[in-house]
């Protein structure tokens, strides 16, 4: 803005608000500004969280909003926690997340510490490779869903050149034994690419000099890796975990389009869960306590997992 704009500006502005104004501190008009972004955010993510653990603590249901509310206390977080089909989907959670998260991490940083390598095309595999995580969860458990089919499906043909098995004999989301495979298979193909990309900071990131000063010592490449590579990728690892854990916590989307819980319960994890109480049983109250114990449990795990990468940072 020109200083005739300035100018024109101020001559605009009423005299009383002018020496209101003047009056003002630098701090205080920084926080005129600020003040907009926190009222929404607070209004956004604040007073929801209150209202749910308010909910929580009665047996309200949001499709008889005319009924009486009673006030249950900890009942509703006393039955969650005894509710032996809760902790089913909380082990398949687990499964979910643990085989993810190991088979992200593992491909993840092969495929940066091959890319790091600068051979010729790098730059292309590298786009090829990121693809993926581009695209849209519902496309991608569409487009899974499809190669699944047992009939038609590329993936059993895959699975039965290599094996020798009949293509149709079996179904990757059909089957009790297959369908928690199948999920960590795509959710793995998805976004290994993130993993990669955070991994190949971190290697990009370590000086020349470090591996320059380690052969003239004459370290083995093997010796190389596992004191210069590894200890200095380890924070970026651990931050690739930390997001990838949080995510996948609250998968939804994509097991929704795959398997949508099935068969059975085999699949369905903690989100899916939260939704059907909440949306397909309308027990509001009840599905509230048990946002409340997802999101205690979500916090607790990062808050502890953020000191030690905090404390691996230092060393």
């Amino acid at each position: 803005m020109s200083n005739s704009a300035i100018e024109r500006a101020a001559a605009a502005t009423p005299p009383n608000i002018a020496r209101r104004v003047r009056g003002l501190s630098d701090r205080a008009i920084a926080w005129i500004f600020v003040a907009p972004s926190i009222f929404l955010l607070l209004a956004v993510n604040i007073f929801p969280l209150i209202w749910t653990i308010r909910l929580s603590f009665t047996n309200y249901r949001v499709n008889r909003p005319n009924a009486e509310v009673e006030w249950v206390g900890l009942r509703n977080y006393q039955r969650i926690l005894t509710d032996e089909d809760i902790w089913e989907t909380m082990q398949a959670t687990a499964h979910f997340l643990f085989w993810t998260i190991a088979l992200q991490v593992v491909i993840g940083f092969a495929l940066a510490w091959l890319i790091n390598k600068k051979f010729r095309g790098d730059n292309f595999w590298t786009t090829i490779i990121v693809l993926p995580m581009m695209l849209s969860p519902a496309v991608v458990g569409n487009f899974w869903t499809f190669l699944y089919q047992p009939q038609i499906g590329l993936f059993n043909y895959v699975v039965g050149f290599f094996s020798g098995t009949d293509p149709s004999s079996f179904s990757m989301i059909g089957e009790v034994s297959l369908a928690p495979w199948a999920i960590v298979i795509v959710d793995t193909w998805m976004w290994t690419p993130f993993v990669m990309l955070i991994c190949l900071a971190g290697l990009r990131s370590i000086p020349t000099s470090i591996y320059e000063a380690a052969e003239c010592d004459r370290a083995s490449p093997w010796r190389q890796f596992w004191t210069i590579t590894v200890p200095m990728v380890l924070p970026f690892l651990m931050l690739a975990v930390l997001f990838r854990g949080i995510e996948n916590f609250k998968m939804f989307d994509l097991v929704v389009q795959l398997t949508g819980g099935g068969p059975g319960s085999t699949t369905e994890l903690t989100s899916i869960n939260l939704k059907r109480e909440a949306f397909e049983k309308w027990r509001t109250g009840y599905a509230s306590a048990y946002a409340i114990i997802l999101f205690v449990t979500v916090f607790g795990l990062a808050s502890i997992y953020v000191k030690a990468l905090n404390k691996v940072k230092e060393r």
